[in-house]
Formats: C-alpha cells, structure tokens, sequence
C-alpha cells in the first residue's frame, strides 16, 4: 500500500512539474509575442502568428491537434493573401470615383476620411494616431487568437468560425477581381481628390517604426487596390458577432468598440471610404449567418472532406 502511494505521490509531483514548465515556457512564447507587437512593433502576419501558436503548442504537448485544426485555415490565409496580391494584375481596370461619389452622397458632398483628418490630424502624429494604427495592426492577431479560444474553450463554434473566415476571404478575393477599387490615398495621388488629404498611416508606421519581420510576406504581391470589401472592417465585426452570440448582447455589447474603432480608424487614415467598410459588414454578416445556418454549414462540410477523400485517393493511385 505504501509502495503504490510513493508511486502516486511521484507521478503526480512529475506531472506538477511538467506542468509548470510548460506554464513557464508558454508564458515566455507570450511574452516574446508582446514584445515584438508593443515594443518591437512588428506587423503580426499569418505565418509569425502560426510559428508562435505552434511553439505554443509543441510546449504543452499538443502539436498533432494543433496542426489537424490550424494548418488548415493558415495555409488558406496564406493561399487568399497569394491570390489578393494577383488580383490586380488579372484585372487592370481600376475603379476610383464610385466610391468617392457614394462617399459625398452619404455626407452631403463632404469627403468623410477629409472631414475627420480636418478634426484630427494636426500635422503630427497625435496619441490616437497609435491607437488607430496599432488597433489596424490587429488585423490578422485578432481572428486567429479568437480561432484559438474558440478551439479551447467553445469547440462547437470553431469549425463555423474558420468557414466563416475562410469563405468572406475568398468572397473579398473574388470581389477584388471583379471590382479592383482604389483607396482614398491613391485618388488624392492620381489627383481625384481635390480636397487636402495625406495618408496618415504612412506618418504613423513611420512614426512607430513598424517594422515586418515575416520574410513569407515581403515576397508575396502587394495589392493596393483590394479596397471594396474592407476586410480590416470586417474581421472585426465578425468576431464581435461570435463573442455575442455565446455570451449574449447584454455581456458582450462592449466588443463592439473594436469594429467601430476600426472603422473610423481606417476612413481617417486614407485607407478606406465608407462604402468600403459598409460592404465589409455586409460580408461579415453574410457569411457569419452562413455559419450559423446548418443545412448551409453541414453541406459545405461534407463536401469539403468528400473532395478531400478523393483528392487523397486520386493522389495514392498516381503513387
């Protein structure tokens, strides 16, 4: 009896320890994650956040689960951000005055992302400047970490949050090759914009010394007419849906300051019109009631593993 006791007692102080260290290290993945976010001021990529999630989970003895449900969404993320930056070039026929004219419709002629730098910018970067820029630099984080949560602690939302995430993407990619549309910033430079404008993100990146550490990212196309849907606006708008609808208005209102910040954030900066983040909502809700909606949910599921298995039998015969 006291052989099996001693026996327990030194299992259990084992799997103390193990877990202590795995607290400990975990904890210092994090904290290299703040580090680069708040001081280094990295822009947080896809692939840094899947690099500092798997070491995450290699630590706590986790890999294979965190590979079968995030390789995945990461690799489609990739995939999207591949295809937005080729976009432009499949289709050169770019589009800058129906957003500026649905813009000065809305406000009574009053450019919005001229009429807010009128009220905030004052020639230096102010300390809301920051906090629009570094809400900005949230976009991918937010999502994926919210996907993480989700996994751990409310799994039946997980997969209707990653088809979510993945189809508005595509949807955006899809609209991008269809509608190439220029931000405000590029009209003010082409000269379609009269009014006196600047792109303050431009003032703010240098002004943090934002830095981009993701070697993948710097070599993939950049697209600087992916303006209509404004994903920015609608990550955030997104998750804040899933928040609510686990844990109700009335508990998770309060999320909402992160889509609105944003959407202000990004007309102010130059980097979007109105029209861009209205139709970046209207995305988002589509595709999060797409979510929520069974028949719909369950049918792309199947035929999503249906044409795995087929895929992976088409390719085990050819070997």
């Amino acid at each position: 009896m006291r052989k099996k006791v001693l026996t327990l007692h030194r299992k259990t102080t084992k799997l103390a320890r193990d877990t202590s260290w795995q607290r400990l290290a975990s904890a210092c993945v994090i904290l290299a994650l703040l580090y680069l976010l708040l001081i280094k001021n990295v822009f947080l990529t896809p692939d840094l956040i899947f690099v500092f999630f798997l070491a995450i989970f290699t630590i706590l003895s986790e890999t294979k689960e965190f590979l079968k449900r995030f390789l995945p969404i990461f690799s489609l993320l990739i995939i999207y951000e591949v295809f937005r930056g080729l976009a432009d070039w499949l289709n050169g026929a770019v589009h800058y005055t129906e957003m500026i004219n649905f813009d000065r419709w809305l406000t009574d002629g009053t450019l919005p992302t001229y009429w807010l730098q009128q009220q905030m910018w004052h020639v230096t970067v102010q300390w809301y400047d920051f906090y629009f820029y570094f809400i900005y630099m949230l976009h991918f984080l937010v999502p994926l970490t919210f996907a993480v949560i989700l996994w751990k602690f409310h799994s039946k939302q997980y997969w209707k949050f990653v088809f979510a995430v993945v189809g508005l993407s595509f949807a955006a990619f899809v609209t991008y090759l269809i509608y190439p549309a220029a931000p405000p910033w590029m009209a003010k430079e082409l000269g379609i914009i009269s009014e006196p404008m600047i792109r303050v993100s431009t003032n703010i990146w240098y002004a943090m010394g934002v830095e981009n550490y993701s070697e993948v990212y710097q070599r993939l196309p950049a697209n600087p007419v992916a303006a209509v849907p404004s994903l920015h606006s609608a990550y955030p708008f997104l998750v804040s849906l899933f928040v609510i609808k686990m844990i109700g208005f009335k508990r998770g209102f309060w999320i909402l300051i992160y889509p609105i910040t944003m959407w202000i954030g990004v007309v102010y900066m130059g980097e979007h019109y109105i029209i861009d983040v209205v139709l970046g909502e209207v995305y988002a809700l589509v595709f999060y009631l797409l979510s929520q909606n069974n028949k719909v949910y369950n049918y792309t599921k199947h035929t999503i593993i249906n044409k795995t298995r087929s895929f992976k039998s088409f390719f085990n015969n050819r070997l």
